[in-house]
């Protein structure tokens, strides 16, 4: 099929089929579980997921579509139009699917990547531990072999969804004799089990999106260890690739359109001929949204470029940096603009709108520590990127 035939009928297929509630949303990945819990919501996943259309890159063998990237790019380009949300997010589309993708064995991706696309099954990520967060590699949840799986015992921290998550993938340390990158295993495990127990974390925002999760003698399978054993530690950075890379688009899926910045300004500050009244406003407003572009614009040359098959390595430690500091950058911003209306929390006085710009502050202070600090990403680029001594 022609791309201006697959545009047509995407169009019309979309229009005919995309509920009314899934178009115009915008949402923090807090909120994601809440958004997705509704009739309509489940109903628009049905549909998507029959045509691998949660999941267009994924081979069809695993219930993706099958898209190549011009034939994605009109998906994306139709899905934005009508401003549809996905069928599905989280972490299972976003980054245990694509490592299973690359290392994972045909039985596993058979198992775990088609529950995945259908939304059957959700993802929560165990890396950082107390204590073991930005030296991620001193974790110590321990994982012993016993017959066909493995018995774990320790803790780990800011486990984002964990609460409603069906599985988990986890970094343990299946050997304490070895140097601490070298001794620990990559394994995939059920939630619900007696030995796993979850406790949400309250956040200054008010939601608690993160949690401690404690194992006690809980088992993941052995033929659920993802590589080889002792040989977790380059799946786990891969799929922080594939997590950093995601940074980007954060603000993007929270439905902050280029001139919100404007927008919001010429309301609350006022306007002059078409322009924003004060001109130190219409500064930050210019110097964000076009850091943003320009942010856009070079993912999409680093995508490009990695079609040749290539990892992208370190760029999406910058990807990371660069995202996450204009998340929070475009917060604060928001928030700014509206003056003292931009800081009410709750009572009278104030519209959902200033509530939730107040909310997003103080949530988006969090996204340049959590999926790797911004400062563990500017000692990547300084190693890796400018090649500066340790």
């Amino acid at each position: 099929m022609d791309l201006e035939t697959f545009r047509s009928e995407t169009r019309e297929w979309l229009e005919e089929n995309c509920p009314q509630s899934m178009r115009n949303r915008t949402f923090n990945f807090e909120d994601a579980h809440e958004v997705y819990s509704t009739d309509d919501a489940k109903i628009w996943l049905k549909r998507m997921a029959a045509r691998g259309w949660t999941a267009p890159t994924w081979p069809t063998e695993y219930g993706g579509a099958g898209f190549d990237y011009e034939t994605n790019r009109v998906f994306q380009e139709e899905m934005a139009a009508i401003k549809a949300l996905p069928g599905s997010t989280g972490m299972g589309l976003a980054m245990i699917g694509p490592t299973l993708l690359e290392y994972g064995t045909e039985e596993q991706k058979m198992r775990h990547l088609p529950k995945i696309v259908s939304g059957e099954v959700t993802w929560c990520q165990g890396y950082s531990e107390p204590g073991s967060g930005s030296d991620l590699a001193s974790l110590q949840t321990k994982a012993v072999l016993d017959g066909d799986q493995f018995i774990l015992n320790g803790q780990k921290i800011w486990t984002s969804g964990a609460q409603y998550a069906d599985w988990m993938f986890a970094l343990v340390r299946t050997d304490f004799e070895a140097a601490k990158h070298d001794g620990i295993s990559f394994v995939l495990l059920d939630m619900h089990q007696p030995g796993v127990t979850i406790k949400p974390i309250l956040l200054i925002s008010g939601s608690s999106p993160f949690c401690e999760t404690f194992f006690d003698n809980a088992v993941a399978r052995s033929d659920d260890l993802v590589s080889e054993l002792n040989k977790g530690w380059s799946v786990g950075k891969r799929l922080l690739q594939f997590e950093r890379s995601a940074a980007p688009s954060r603000a993007k899926k929270k439905g902050r359109p280029v001139n919100a910045y404007a927008k919001t300004a010429k309301q609350y500050i006022g306007e002059s001929d078409g322009k924003v009244a004060d001109p130190l406003a219409r500064e930050k407003i210019v110097k964000q949204t076009m850091t943003e572009k320009s942010l856009q614009l070079t993912v999409r040359r680093v995508f490009e470029e990695s079609k040749s098959g290539k990892a992208p390595g370190a760029t999406t430690s910058i990807f990371k940096l660069i995202g996450s500091t204009l998340a929070k950058e475009g917060a604060a911003l928001q928030s700014e603009l509206r003056g003292t209306s931009g800081a009410g929390w709750e009572g009278e006085g104030f519209s959902e709108d200033e509530f939730d710009a107040c909310h997003n502050w103080l949530r988006d202070r969090a996204v340049t520590i959590y999926g790797g600090t911004n400062e563990v990403q500017m000692n990547i680029i300084s190693k890796r990127v400018l090649g500066l001594p340790d």
